[in-house]
């Protein structure tokens, strides 16, 4: 792990934490000035654990654990009052709790003594430089727009009895289920097939964005930046900390999306090392999403039958079809 690059994600965290207590210190501050009576009660709290404090520092053991008791009791009965007036005033308990961006960890990145999932993300996106997967925003499901897909059968133009509209919306219900079902090992992978434009790489957006979002980890690289890294990992004769790490995280990852298959420089090497990720993370059982603007016929002529076979054996094949998407989108704007 770069310690460059970890201190500055720490720092990070820090910030947005120390941001989300200061919004909502200052939240609670502008309310309770706007009544005496809040305040009052929040003096009373202060007052008596001063009180307490003070008490405490020539108490035995016994009497501290009373006052403590009586402390507990007495600045419970405040808080209630406190809550009930915050009712009456229109607000919830809830406003009032800090904002933060990842509710698991409190923006700390930690779970205990264990990295949150969302800092092992935000490594990874550092690592493999995936500064776009901290914002899915614009490619998520819910933006998903089917509409640039015609609702009309063509068997002969597209080799199925469905309607591009009707297949693609069949794609998304598939990803969207893939997506809960990230941790069971009977979920087949994903193979994505067919022509560019027809949102291959848009649901690959989608499908990792979900997975992030339901606490766990992914990385997204194009086939050809792929096997550039694990080139660089192999033949180096100083395995390099930072690229080792990489390499290894290929085979850990809960999902690893590999996009444009087929656009890489093939060589032996190369096939071997795919194949050999592969198969490693279908043994372990960890999810992969492959896609490709090659046919099955076409991986099979590019690689052979165990890449394919594992291909056909593991993945969920899905077929895209329609008119690209992007020619749509430009012949519209004219």
């Amino acid at each position: 792990m770069d310690a460059k690059i970890y201190n500055e994600i720490i720092k990070e965290y820090e910030n947005k934490r120390n941001k989300a207590l200061d919004e909502a210190k200052k939240f609670k501050e502008s309310v309770f000035e706007k009544s005496p009576e809040l305040s009052k009660f929040e003096k009373e709290i202060a007052s008596l654990t001063i009180s307490s404090m003070k008490k405490n520092l020539t108490a035995s053991k016994v009497e501290r654990e009373i006052e403590n008791q009586n402390l507990e009791i007495k600045v419970k009965e405040i808080q209630e009052k406190i809550n009930e007036k915050i009712e009456k005033l229109g607000y919830k308990k809830e406003d009032f709790e800090p904002k933060f961006e990842c509710e698991k960890c409190k923006d700390t990145g930690y779970n205990g003594k264990n990295k949150c999932s969302c800092l092992k993300q935000k490594i990874l996106n550092r690592v493999y430089s995936q500064f776009y997967m901290e914002n899915f925003d614009e490619e998520c499901f819910h933006t998903f727009d089917f509409g640039y897909f015609s609702d009309k059968v063509n068997e002969e133009k597209y080799g199925s009895k469905k309607s591009p509209r009707e297949n693609i919306l069949e794609i998304k219900a598939i990803s969207e289920k893939f997506c809960s079902s990230i941790e069971n090992k009977k979920e087949k992978n994903l193979l994505f097939i067919g022509d560019t434009g027809l949102g291959k790489t848009f649901l690959s957006n989608c499908i990792a964005g979900e997975v992030i979002k339901g606490g766990y980890t992914a990385i997204y690289q194009t086939a050809p930046m792929l096997m550039d890294m694990i080139t660089e990992y192999k033949t180096s004769f100083d395995k390099d900390s930072k690229v080792k790490e990489k390499y290894n995280q290929l085979f850990e990852v809960d999902l690893l999306i590999i996009d444009d298959l087929g656009t890489e420089t093939n060589t032996d090497f190369k096939f071997m090392e795919l194949l050999n990720i592969i198969n490693t993370r279908i043994i372990k059982g960890k999810k992969i999403v492959i896609s490709t603007n090659l046919s099955l016929q076409k991986l099979y002529n590019l690689y052979d039958a165990r890449l394919t076979s594992r291909l056909i054996g593991n993945f969920n094949i899905c077929k895209f079809f329609g008119e690209d998407v992007r020619i749509i989108k430009k012949r519209i704007s004219v």
